[in-house]
């Protein structure tokens, strides 16, 4: 397996324009997993997951900004999440995630970054699995397994490759799974999220390739794009 993970989004900040995208994707979903609850991490699961999955590629005043925001007392941001399904470039599958205050926007935008690399819209959901993903260097699969199974985790998947591993739990276990692997003295993810993992991974003609990363080079300067994911294997 890998890191395929890795790449089931864009290459983030590819550009100015795409890391100002990227910024406002975090503050985003910081500020509507604030508003979900209390805008405390200690008290609200949602937000203190929001902050650790953006917390190696955010400035950390971008994260204050979006959690004093949902504190204030002005007019909330009504935030309506998407989810739109694609046959991309070389036959592969893509989900795209948005997060936005304008439907309407977010459906052109994404809809024309896919479209002008020849994909279509199609029901493609099937054909992946909601999962929670944590990936960190290091680690021995046996002794994690026996860990995570200890802490009533419902473990999918453990992998091990080129010394760094890959966990998939139930999505509900994501926070017990991290929990676990604390007390190992495991406390540096890569990745700890819930993600869309694909069933088989494809590999697509080098000329789609291009095409592919055309197109995922495009979503990620959208900004009501949350998350892409795939199952193309050779990017």
């Amino acid at each position: 397996m890998g890191r395929h993970f890795e790449v089931r989004a864009a290459a983030m900040a590819a550009s100015a324009k795409a890391k100002s995208a990227a910024y406002m994707r975090a503050s985003k979903e910081i500020y509507a997993a604030a508003k979900s609850g209390t805008p405390d991490p200690a008290s609200n699961l949602a937000l203190r997951s929001a902050i650790e999955k953006y917390r190696k590629t955010c400035p950390k005043d971008v994260i204050e900004r979006a959690i004093e925001k949902a504190k204030g007392s002005g007019d909330a941001v009504n935030l309506q999440s998407g989810r739109y399904e694609f046959f991309g470039p070389g036959g592969s599958y893509v989900i795209v995630d948005t997060l936005t205050d304008n439907v309407n926007r977010a459906l052109v935008g994404v809809r024309t970054a896919v479209t002008r690399k020849g994909g279509k819209m199609g029901t493609v959901a099937y054909n992946f699995n909601f999962l929670g993903l944590i990936g960190f260097e290091g680690g021995d699969k046996e002794a994690i397994e026996e860990a995570l199974i200890l802490a009533d985790v419902d473990v999918q998947s453990v992998n091990v490759e080129d010394g760094y591993t890959e966990v998939t739990v139930a999505p509900n276990d994501l926070e017990k799974a991290k929990d676990a692997l604390k007390e190992m003295g495991i406390t540096d993810f890569d990745t700890a999220e819930t993600t869309m993992v694909p069933n088989e991974w494809v590999t697509i003609p080098d000329e789609d390739v291009v095409k592919f990363k055309a197109m995922l080079a495009e979503l990620d300067e959208v900004e009501d794009v949350q998350a892409v994911y795939h199952n193309v294997e050779n990017i």
